[in-house]
């Protein structure tokens, strides 16, 4: 006999997670031997989402008694493979059914899904699929519903009784709850670390969002721009310079993200990125810095050894450190968090100079004599908030 006191209590123990930011996996999977424990036979459940995120369109936590529990994330880009095309799990989202019952054992009915079939070979009896939709934020293509989608499959020989129906029923819309406030909060952090990257992100999440917060830091600038930009772009239009454009981001900005750093800024065609040495030294920091460098020097490289290289891929970058200002600028209703100060312009400043000395790689003297036998003087600079003219260095 299934006690409601006892799945009472696992709903409060759900409320308690929405209250929290548990794991999706280790949260469902204890669920589920929550609901044994109170006499719920399940044997097998799996929990599906889809979310928003630039890399992964949805996610699944399987659960099966006896094993150790796994967790799927399903990336943009990869194609629909005969598994989910032949699945109970897109069956039910397609035509918009909330519930799909099929009994596995004593039936002579042909199993309709792969899956069932192998579910009955194995000993389960009873197979039920529920949705609950609620609102979230998801690139929505074939499925217009938004939500968890929960399988539920037990060996019991007369497979779910009503009263394990009525307990099923009860909890996943409490394990909806919790769902949601998780996947929520997950949504928000992905969107602010890929709109802001993970430092400032983190600042944003964490309560820095007032015009003028910031705070002062030591950091080491990576700034990049695109060499023939606006010709290429003229000879290329726009769906093709987009496409281009993004190869360079690759090559650039994924260099940095790759080596430690972090994003700030895509500045129409250049790239603004800092290696912080805040709890890190300054060598590790510029060490990371050239570590990209070379990196993006190698991915330049590879895509214009492609053919048919029509217009060579090229980038200036200048490395520059110091102390700068990182923190919310712009008006109170629209803000960006990046870095400002002597050090970021003279970064840029360098990079403008990459042309003049022909190089493709330019540092300041506190880079460069951290960087060894690699650094190659090639004469001082006037430099805007220097009163001086600055050594500047090629990296060979």
């Amino acid at each position: 006999m299934i006690s409601m006191t006892e799945i009472d209590g696992i709903e409060e123990w759900l409320i308690g997670q929405a209250l929290g930011s548990p794991d999706m996996a280790t949260m469902f999977a204890e669920m589920c031997e929550r609901l044994r424990q109170c006499d719920v036979p399940i044997d097998r459940a799996m929990l599906g989402w889809s979310t928003l995120h630039p890399l992964i369109e949805a996610e699944t936590v399987c659960w099966e008694n006896g094993t150790a529990v796994q967790h799927e994330q399903i990336v943009h880009s990869q194609e629909e493979n005969e598994d989910w095309l032949t699945s109970p799990f897109r069956s039910i989202l397609m035509s918009g059914e909330q519930v799909m019952r099929r009994r596995l054992a004593n039936t002579n009915a042909p199993a309709e899904f792969p899956l069932l079939s192998s579910l009955s070979d194995r000993g389960y009896s009873d197979y039920l699929i529920m949705v609950t939709a609620f609102e979230l934020p998801t690139i929505r293509d074939e499925v217009s519903t938004s939500g968890i989608v929960v399988s539920w499959a037990t060996r019991e020989e007369n497979g779910f009784t009503d009263e394990a129906l009525a307990a099923i029923t009860y909890i996943q819309k409490r394990l909806a709850l919790a769902a949601r406030a998780t996947l929520q909060s997950q949504i928000s952090r992905t969107i602010a670390e890929t709109y802001l990257g993970k430092i400032a992100g983190g600042k944003v999440l964490a309560g820095q969002i007032r015009h003028g917060d910031g705070e002062t830091i030591d950091a080491v600038i990576f700034y990049s721009d695109m060499r023939n930009s606006t010709a290429i772009a003229e000879r290329l239009g726009p769906d093709a310079y987009l496409s281009w454009l993004n190869t360079y981001f690759q090559a650039t900005a994924g260099a940095i993200l790759d080596n430690g750093g972090e994003v700030l800024d895509f500045i129409g065609d250049a790239v603004l990125g800092v290696f912080p040495i805040g709890e890190q030294s300054l060598e590790t920091a510029v060490g990371q810095a050239i570590a990209a460098v070379d990196a993006t020097r190698a991915r330049l490289k590879s895509v214009n050894a492609v053919p048919p290289s029509t217009q060579p891929l090229r980038a200036g970058i200048a490395l520059s450190v110091g102390t700068v200002m990182f923190g919310n600028i712009g008006v109170p209703h629209r803000m960006t968090f990046s870095v400002i100060g002597q050090t970021v312009h003279a970064a840029a400043r360098i990079e403008s100079l990459t042309k003049t000395v022909g190089v493709d790689v330019l540092m300041t003297a506190d880079v460069a004599r951290r960087t060894g036998a690699r650094a190659r003087p090639v004469g001082d600079f006037a430099l805007s908030g220097f009163a001086a003219p600055q050594p500047l260095f090629a990296l060979a």
